[in-house]
Order: structure tokens, then sequence, then C-alpha cells
């Protein structure tokens, strides 16, 4: 019952809010939706608190499906992974809703926010939870609609309504292949239950099992902004910042590192699914990471940073390094979540501005502002002790002793090099927005308690959450989640002191650069190399010509040649030509009698002479 209640208080919520939040003074629908979360959290600790559940607890409700040996039942499963996962979703996203209130205090819209948001937690918890892949899917499938919802919240503006509209069609395109991936498992495995893949993956053809690891990453690319598929999150900044947190920290994006972090016993036997995911989790860390170099909207550096970690999680994921990357997962949660809560609290204080280029100078003003977002800034560098450092570094680390010396190397490399850029954007991004000299002509107020208590609270995570994997603290988690995956391979190995020292160094030396290159607020012109950037490598015009603007040639060929012409034109030509069949038999119905008995006549002569004649 209790893992019930988790996913219980949440949909409560949205149904209070979504019915009656309208009849509710505005500051208490964000109170009901916050306290929603807050309760599903107390469950959840609760829950994963209790000494019986070091075994996986499964909750069945029904049977979903019976179709002679194919089985699903529709249930919950609570075990180490899924436990991390729900004390990630309702702790983070409890503070992102406390956040809310002040943030939307003054939106009339705030009852319709509030009701999203809480949906929002529950399909995430329903997809953390569900112990079936069809009931994930589920899960996964509402996630996308309530990005969609969110994401084009302000819907009269043109540029909200068109990402809310490309987030949900990229999402549909790596939910393709997961449907694909999961119909190919339920015939070759005949099974959907987790548990039971797992038992049966090793009765799986290896050809078999790489098809179905590759549809399904299809997926994952998709919901977790890989490449290719990463399009769609820089533009879903065009939300309201809390859900920008609350899809980039502790929810939506993370979905597919969990995936398959979940299925992990089909992905270690793919050896080269393994090696697909890690090569485009490197790839997509440097990518992302080198355009959040140019970008000017605050927002928007966060969001390819987030692109540019999530490629560290699939990295590790690629290499067999699941707790390093569930590590990441959770520390990244803790400090992108507070730094784009610093943000839109720099928004709040700015009315609205967020272009660095009309910031500065607000380390003053927004003193406790800065200092939260210097603090995330840390731990998104990987600067020692903030919680980033140790997730990071226990990435490289575990990538590294895998290497062997082959491509893992180059994946290795490159993901230290996206570690030094990321120390770079990053100061960057501090130095334009909160040192001197000032660009604005408003006068910046600090955020309301509301929003800057969540803020504290994500700012001790970021500064003590790398206690949950550091090797001084026992790695509680890791070591959890190492048992839980089964793996035991270069646990003992131990990395050299230079491996150990590199993730701080390549920190300090970003943070370095950074700050002599930006100091004062220099604007430096990159040249060709920065329009290079700009253009995201050229691939979003690649997108645009080749396959949005074919697409839409095809959409119109469709729409006017198929569609009318041919579809509606067969369609019209069958209902006039019974129209002009009507209209000629109409003829024969003239209402004389001369004229019937003159047919009957006739008729009669035809029959005798066929008679007479035959």
């Amino acid at each position: 019952m209790p893992l019930v209640l988790i996913i219980a208080f949440p949909l409560l919520g949205w149904l209070l809010n979504g019915l009656l939040g309208g009849y509710l003074p505005r500051r208490m629908v964000g109170v009901v939706g916050s306290a929603a979360v807050g309760f599903s959290f107390l469950i959840a600790l609760n829950a994963v608190q209790q000494p019986e559940r070091a075994e996986p607890w499964v909750v069945p409700l029904y049977t979903w499906i019976a179709a002679g040996d194919f089985v699903v039942r529709a249930g919950l499963l609570l075990d180490r992974l899924s436990s991390t996962m729900i004390l990630v979703v309702t702790g983070v996203g409890f503070l992102i809703h406390v956040y809310s209130i002040g943030y939307m205090a003054e939106d009339p819209a705030a009852p319709r926010y509030f009701s999203y948001l809480n949906l929002f937690v529950a399909s995430m918890l329903l997809l953390v939870l569900g112990d079936s892949l069809l009931v994930l899917f589920v899960g996964w499938e509402l996630v996308g609609l309530c990005s969609y919802l969110l994401i084009g919240f302000w819907f009269e503006r043109d540029r909200a309504a068109s990402a809310g509209r490309k987030a949900f069609v990229v999402n549909r395109i790596g939910d393709a292949g997961f449907l694909l991936g999961m119909i190919l498992l339920a015939v070759t495995a005949g099974t959907l239950d987790i548990g039971r893949i797992g038992e049966r993956a090793a009765s799986i053809a290896p050809p078999a099992l790489t098809a179905i690891t590759l549809l399904l990453f299809i997926g994952a690319t998709g919901k977790s902004a890989q490449l290719p598929l990463y399009t769609w999150l820089p533009d879903a900044m065009e939300g309201p910042t809390p859900v920008s947190a609350l899809i980039h920290a502790a929810t939506m994006v993370t979905a597919g590192v969990y995936m398959i972090a979940r299925l992990h016993p089909l992905f270690m036997r793919a050896e080269l699914t393994q090696m697909v995911v890690a090569a485009v989790g490197a790839a997509t860390a440097f990518f992302a990471a080198t355009i959040a170099l140019v970008q000017w909207d605050l927002k928007r550096v966060l969001a390819y940073s987030t692109i540019s970690q999530l490629g560290y999680m699939f990295l590790a994921m690629g290499v067999a390094a699941m707790p390093a990357g569930m590590f990441h997962l959770t520390t990244h949660a803790f400090f992108k979540a507070l730094l784009f809560l610093a943000a839109g609290s720099v928004m709040h204080a700015m009315h609205g501005a967020i272009d660095m280029r009309r910031l500065g100078g607000l380390g003053r003003p927004l003193r406790f502002t800065m200092w939260s977002f210097l603090i995330g800034a840390l731990a998104l560098a990987g600067v020692p002790p903030f919680a980033g450092f140790f997730s990071k570094d226990l990435i490289l680390e575990q990538a590294f002793l895998r290497a062997d010396g082959g491509a893992v190397l180059l994946l290795w490399m490159a993901g230290v090099l996206t570690s030094l850029v990321t120390a770079v954007y990053i100061t960057r991004a501090a130095i334009m927005t909160f040192a001197p000299p000032s660009a604005h002509h408003v006068a910046p107020h600090e955020a309301p308690p509301s929003m800057w208590w969540p803020m504290a609270a994500l700012a001790v995570l970021s500064i003590g959450g790398g206690a949950l994997g550091a090797q001084s603290a026992g790695r509680p988690m890791v070591q959890g989640l190492q048992e839980f995956f089964g793996l035991t391979a270069h646990e003992g190995a131990a990395a050299p002191l230079w491996l150990a020292l590199l993730t701080p160094a390549v920190a300090l030396l970003g943070i370095a650069v950074g700050y002599f290159a930006y100091r004062g607020r220099r604007q430096i012109n990159l040249g060709r190399v920065g329009t290079f950037l700009e253009l995201e490598w050229y691939l979003e015009p690649l997108y645009d010509r080749v396959i949005a603007g074919n697409a839409k040639r095809v959409g119109r060929v469709l729409a006017t040649t198929v569609e009318l012409r041919v579809i509606d034109g067969a369609v019209n030509g069958i209902g006039l030509a019974a129209v002009r069949a009507g209209a000629s038999l109409r003829r024969l119905q003239t209402g004389y009698v001369r004229n019937y008995a003159a047919a009957i006549l006739a008729g009669t002569v035809l029959l005798i002479g066929w008679w007479l004649l035959r």
C-alpha cells in the first residue's frame, strides 16, 4: 500500500488543483501541490528505510494482458535502484514545488501550473516503480505528455507553443524505437516483466539482443536528449524556470539513463550496444559542452550543460559502470536544480531578463543567489569537496580502468576534455551574470523566502551530497548499487594517483582559463569557431534542410496532391457518380400511369419473345 500512496498523493494534488484550484487562494494552490509531493517523499523515505526492504518488494495490482502464455501484470517494484530514484524525484521535486510558490505567485494560471507539475511527478514515479516494461512505458509516455504541457505552459507565446510541439514530436521519434524494441522483446523473450527479463536475457540470441537494445536505446536518446535527438531540450527553456529545473534535474531527462540501468541484464550482454551507448554519451558530452561556451541565454547554457552531463551518465552505462552513472544522476539532480533555481531568481529580480549581456553586477544585490549559483557551478565543474567532483571523478576513473587501451580510452579522453570545457563555460556564465560592471537598468531584488530556502537546501546537498559516493565515507550509495547490479570487476583495482588528481586539476585549470578569458565581463569573439559552435556544429541547419525541409515538402505533397486530389478526389468521385446515377434513374419516375403501362407491356412482350425463341 505505501508504494501506491507514493504515486497517489501527487495524483490527488493534480485532481484537487485541476478541479478546485480556481476556487482556492493562489498561494493555497501552491501549498496543496507542494504538500502532495512532500507527503510522497515522506512515504518514500519510510518505505526505503524498512529493514525488510533489502530484497525487492513487488506489489501486484492486476492482470493487464492475458493472451495464451503471454501475461503482463501491472504492479509496482521497489528495490535499490527504484529507491534511489523515488527519493531523488520526490525530494528534489518537493523543493522545486515550494520554490514555485514564490515564482508563480503573480501568475493567474497557477492552479493549472501546479496541477501539471503534480501530474509530472506522479508520471515519473509510475515510470520508476513500474514492475513491467509496459507499466514503465505508460509512465514514459505520460512524462512526455506533461513535458509538452509544461514547456508550452505560456501557450499564448509563439516560441513556447512551438517548443512544446517540438519536444512532443522529437520524443515521439525516440518512443517509436522504444515501442519496437519492447514488441521485439515480448516476441523473443515472451515476457515484459522486469524480473523475468533478467532471467531470460541469457536465452536471447545475440543478434536479436543487439536489435532489442539498440531500439530501446533510441528511446533513451530521445527522452534524455542525446545525439541526434537532443534538439528539443534547449528550446524547452521557454517554459517556467522551475519546470526547467524539474525536467533537467530530477525527472524526464533521467528516464533514459534509468531505463538502461533497469534493463542492465540485456544491455550488459549486448557488447555492440554498450559501445554505442558509451560513444554516443561521450560525443554528446563534448558536443553540448562546446555549444554552451557561446550561448548568451543563461538558461540555455544550463540546458546544454544538462545534455553534456547526461552524456557522462550514458558513458558510465556504456562502460558497465552503472553505479557511477546513477551516483552522478543523483548529484546532478542536486546541483543542476540549484543552478536553474538560481537562474530563476535572477529572472525574478530582473523582470524576466536572462540574456547575460544585459546582466552583470548582480553579486551585491543578489548575494544569496550568487553564492547559490557559485556552489552549483563548483559542483558542476567537479571541484572538491563539492558533490559533482565525486560522481564525475568516479565515472572517469571507471572508464579509464575499463579502457584496456582501446576505443574506450578515447572516450575517457573525451570525458576529460569535456570536464575542462565545462569549467570554462560555467565560469563564463558566473562572471557574465554576477561580476561588475553592471549592464542592467532596473533595481534588482533578492528572492522571497519561499524561493531561497529551497535553494539553500539544494546548496547543502550540492556540497555534502558527495558523501553518498565518497571513498572516505564508505561509498554507501555506490556500494549498494554495486551489489544490485552484480558488478565486482575493477572494484578492488586501485586507480593511479595521477588519475585521482586529474579531475580536480582539470576543473581548476578550466576555471582559471574562464576567469582570465572573461574577467571584467569581456565578450570574446571566437570568429569562425564561434559561428560553428553557435550553429551547433551545423547540425541544426542540417536537420532543418535535410530532415525538416524534406518532411515539409513531403507533407505538402501529401496534403495537396495525395489528400485533396487522390483521396478526396476518389471519395468525391464516388459520391458524384452516385448522384448522377440517381439523377438518371429519377428521370424514369415520371408519375404518368400510361408510361408505366407502356413499360409493363414492353416487358411482357420481351419475356414472351424470349420464351418463344429459347
